[in-house]
């Protein structure tokens, strides 16, 4: 078989409609109170997989482009694909489902696969929320997705296809993780034909900007953390360097107008080395452009220097906890002492720092969040979030909370207030989930309302006009939240 005989075997790849603008892509899927929304990235990379293989492909971001079930069901009516990837997540897990059954109402001979974290972590149960979805595709799924395709068109058995779940109960085992990425086609090509760059934000970096991964995994055990503990394992995948920094500049040759681009690793700084390769192989290049990664508060003040000569703006930092204990309970392997020289090395080489700050954490107490706002205000990082944790079927942390009683619900749907936000379903043993909303909603509060915060931004925003539009943008929701607080009766919170 030639594989351009394979054309005629057509995918959609749907991003499914639900509330506008609803993040599902993200670690934690939500409507987001600062607006930001992710790229679709894994859903893309699983596109770009199936075009290599040689099937047509079609992908769809209902959120992104405002797009309702009537009219996502007209474009892939038009379309008319064998197969339909539908990407999840447990928050909108009931309504994915919804959208299978349209689907399959409209289209009743395309097979449709059902992907995501919720789905990897919660096989069986997704599958029985519908009858009209065929299949679960867990775990890291582009290859899976091509060999499931493989498998319909030239009509061979499908249990021969690894990491598949099936309605009648049955599983084909786990597909091991890809071993090169760099097989994987440059996943901003695919953004490039089907996406709008302007419909995508991200506050830490400057907009408009593309979001690009440049490993899968990550070596470090956060109880929280999603995607290590369902899609992509623990062991570090790294693309090679001359891969990213092609991937770098075909980004800046394609996307007219794109002033950053995010590096969504999970740690980008998991290895040093190749944090310098990296850098030093933009400079060698003279590539120009700005860009934010992930971090962790490890990294030494040499590495960082490399990395904004090379365009680094800012780092996302989650420091979590101001107390050890708490920090040692979530597994997070930093030290709270050593956080202060992390800032002092970030300011000292001109790297914006966003701060991540959680309550709620395993043993928590009134006493150790207020540690935990304490060290915020003395690190003083550019922009902050305060939430309290957000659990997922599949990690650690669900599992903890759980099995103590301490998640409020189970009812995923209650994951999201009626309009997207971020529900808190959990408590501590101490502490109510309105305690922890509450302390959030004064912890950002004490810190942006300071009058030194607020007269730094002002500078900052004259010094570099470049800046003024991400922080308009983020600002424009994020203010009205944060002088009203959240709706304690809801329980949800802002991030």
């Amino acid at each position: 078989m030639r594989k351009d005989e394979k054309t005629d075997f057509r995918i959609t790849f749907l991003n499914p409609p639900y509330i506008s603008k609803f993040s599902r892509p993200q670690r934690s899927p939500a409507v987001t109170k600062s607006g930001t929304l992710y790229y679709p990235m894994w859903l893309a990379y699983a596109a770009a997989a199936a075009e290599k293989a040689g099937f047509s492909i079609d992908l769809i971001d209902a959120p992104a482009d405002g797009l309702d079930m009537s009219s996502v069901t007209q474009k892939i009516k038009d379309f008319r694909p064998s197969l339909i990837v539908v990407d999840t997540s447990t928050p909108s897990i009931y309504n994915d489902a919804e959208v299978c059954n349209a689907l399959k109402t409209a289209l009743p001979d395309a097979f449709i696969v059902i992907v995501g974290t919720h789905v990897t972590a919660l096989p069986e149960d997704s599958l029985k929320l519908n009858p009209s979805i065929d299949a679960a595709a867990v775990g890291e799924y582009d290859y899976t997705i091509a060999a499931l395709a493989e498998a319909l068109y030239i009509k061979t058995p499908l249990d021969a296809v690894a990491g598949l779940y099936f309605k009648d109960g049955t599983n084909t085992g786990l597909r091991p993780p890809i071993g090169s990425i760099d097989e994987l086609p440059f996943v901003s090509r695919i953004y490039k034909r089907f996406l709008k760059m302007e419909n995508y934000f991200n506050p830490n970096a400057l907009f408009p900007m593309v979001t690009i991964t440049t490993s899968r995994g990550c070596p470090h055990e956060c109880i929280f953390c999603v995607y290590p503990q369902t899609l992509m394992g623990h062991k570090l995948r790294m693309r090679s360097v001359e891969n990213v920094l092609d991937e770098i500049e075909y980004i800046i040759s394609a996307f007219d107008g794109v002033k950053a681009i995010f590096f969504e690793d999970d740690t980008f700084t998991a290895n040093r080395k190749r944090c310098v390769e990296i850098s030093e192989g933009i400079i060698k290049r003279g590539i120009k452009i700005s860009w934010t990664a992930n971090a962790r508060a490890t990294l030494d003040y040499e590495t960082m220097r490399v990395m904004k000569r090379a365009g680094c703006r800012s780092f996302c930092v989650g420091f979590e906890s101001g107390s050890q204990e708490m920090l040692d309970n979530i597994k997070k392997k930093t030290v709270v002492e050593n956080m202060g020289k992390f800032m002092e090395d970030a300011r000292k080489a001109g790297i914006l720092v966003h701060g991540c700050f959680m309550v709620g954490l395993p043993g928590e107490t009134k006493q150790t969040m207020d540690m935990t706002l304490a060290l915020a205000k003395r690190l003083n990082p550019d922009t902050v979030q305060f939430y309290p944790m957000m659990i997922y079927p599949g990690t650690e942390a669900y599992d903890w909370y759980s099995e103590r009683g301490l998640l409020t619900t189970k009812d995923f749907s209650k994951w999201l207030t009626p309009w997207g936000l971020h529900n808190t379903v959990i408590k501590t043993e101490q502490l109510s989930s309105e305690a922890l909303v509450r302390f959030c909603d004064n912890a950002r509060r004490e810190f942006y309302l300071r009058p030194a915060y607020l007269l730094y931004k002002l500078r900052q925003v004259i010094a570099h006009p470049e800046e003024l539009k991400r922080t308009v943008k983020s600002a424009r929701t994020f203010m009205k939240y944060l002088l009203r607080g959240s709706d304690l009766k809801k329980g949800e919170h802002c991030d």
